[in-house]
């Protein structure tokens, strides 16, 4: 019994390796559809930025819905491969098909024709994608049980994140030379196919060497709650409630930054290639992923609350250059800055959201991993509505309603400046006043550690393992 417990607690670097070709997987996916999504409908399809933000405030509500849903039904899923597995496997097909499909509308049609066809998309897009993401995200505090070991193995997933991040935002720039010039609208679906054959090789080495799931967890569904208690039991827990309202704040920040670095790139620093602009996005992550070692050191000497909370502070300030410069060098600057920022946002996600999972399991005596990253991807998804929402008041208030590259005004590029900078900040201070009141210090998570390492063994009991 010993040795099987050993063989899947021991951490290895193979094993951190494995399991974080998933997230190059999920990152690729999703980022290319938060880079470019509003700019190809908005500058080349010429869907009016009220239409958009109308889909996406209507495909938020579809959220509320579909992710709690999706990470309560896997919680409560017992099959002989596993809680995790069905539903990875299952989406991945469907997920790579529609980021090809999105990229396609009827051009020439009714803006109606063009409205529904975008909704119907995004709605697919986001099923698939909260069916893949939440279930291998789910595995991370499964396959990593401490937090020594989880910030070991985090500072690869987040590496392997970035690396998903760079081929999101560099990939699509070898086929699209302008990313909002309406006559490269085909080269859009070839870089999707490319993205999404990408996103499979990665998904499949994951689902190949790193997707495992622990047996003592596997009687775990037999207990789970139904949906709405559920709902309830995860929002009575104080230590999830706090991080939401942050998370709220750092995927709105991560949405809104890419969705308007192709504008910001091409009418505040005026470069017109488009690998250009790629290229200064994939320098902040490049410097992000050079970052990680730094900040796994910070966060172990100071916790997840106190490591996560100087992130947010280092972002605001790293943020501050995107209102003054005004060209290619001062540009990467900025980028380069917000890189190092970056990584401390990054590197906290998981590590708030392992530790959140333990706090729950040390009160109800059960694993809940997809119920808790569900509802957290409606929080994410929730962002979108802000995002849009955002760039549609400014757009709108600066006369921008309508894209019009030949007209772009002062107060159009002040705009795109606040958009980078002051919105993202207020943003950051809000997940820094909730992560102030974020219960599990790092004191408060070695009492927890100590009580579901006594439960796992009694778990194991019972699986006999």
């Amino acid at each position: 019994m010993s040795s099987i417990n050993n063989s899947e607690d021991e951490y290895s670097t193979k094993k951190a390796i494995s399991y974080s070709f998933a997230s190059v997987a999920d990152v690729n996916a999703f980022q290319m559809f938060s880079f470019l999504i509003f700019t190809f409908y908005f500058a080349v399809v010429g869907l009016p930025v009220l239409l958009i933000t109308i889909g996406f405030v209507i495909w938020s509500f579809w959220n509320a819905i579909n992710d709690p849903l999706l990470g309560i039904i896997s919680d409560r899923t017992s099959s002989k491969w596993g809680r995790r597995k069905p539903y990875i496997i299952g989406a991945l097909g469907p997920l790579c098909l529609v980021l090809i499909l999105l990229w396609t509308p009827p051009i020439g049609s009714s803006e109606i024709i063009i409205f529904i066809y975008f909704m119907i998309m995004i709605f697919l897009f986001d099923t698939f994608y909260t069916m893949y993401s939440l279930n291998q995200t789910s595995l991370f505090p499964e396959i990593f049980t401490n937090v020594e070991d989880r910030a070991k193995a985090n500072q690869f997933v987040q590496s392997f994140n970035i690396i998903g991040l760079i081929f999101a935002t560099l990939v699509p720039s070898f086929f699209i030379p302008q990313y909002d010039n309406p006559k490269y609208f085909s080269n859009y679906t070839i870089a999707a196919i490319v993205m999404a054959i990408l996103t499979l090789i990665f998904a499949a080495i994951f689902i190949k060497f790193g997707l495992k799931e622990r047996k003592e967890y596997s009687q775990d569904p037999l207990s789970a709650p139904p949906f709405f208690k559920a709902l309830k039991m995860s929002f009575k827990n104080k230590a999830f409630r706090q991080y939401v309202i942050a998370n709220f704040g750092i995927w709105y920040v991560f949405g809104i930054i890419p969705t308007i670095a192709p504008l910001y790139g091409s009418f505040v620093l005026n470069i017109k290639d488009s690998f250009l602009i790629s290229l200064l996005l994939a320098a902040t992550f490049i410097v992000a992923a050079l970052s990680m070692v730094m900040w796994q050191k910070i966060y172990l000497r100071l916790g997840v609350k106190n490591g996560l909370r100087l992130g947010f502070i280092s972002l605001i300030i790293a943020l501050l250059p995107f209102m003054f410069v005004s060209d290619l060098i001062g540009g990467l600057i900025a980028f380069i800055c917000a890189g190092i920022a970056f990584a401390g946002v990054l590197f906290g996600r998981d590590m708030s959201m392992a530790a959140i999972v333990d706090y729950d399991e040390s009160m109800s005596g059960i694993r809940r991993e997809a119920g808790y990253y569900g509802i957290n991807a409606l929080i994410i998804r929730l962002t979108t509505i802000a995002i849009f929402l955002t760039i549609s008041l400014v757009f709108t208030s600066v006369g921008w309603a309508i894209f019009t590259p030949e007209n772009v005004t002062p107060e159009i590029i002040f705009g795109l400046r606040l958009l980078m900078f002051l919105f993202p900040a207020l943003a950051m201070g809000l997940g820094l006043l909730s992560m102030s009141f974020f219960p599990i210090t790092k004191e408060k998570y070695e009492e927890i550690k100590q009580k579901i390492e006594s439960m796992h063994s009694e778990k194991r009991e019972k699986t006999r393992i």
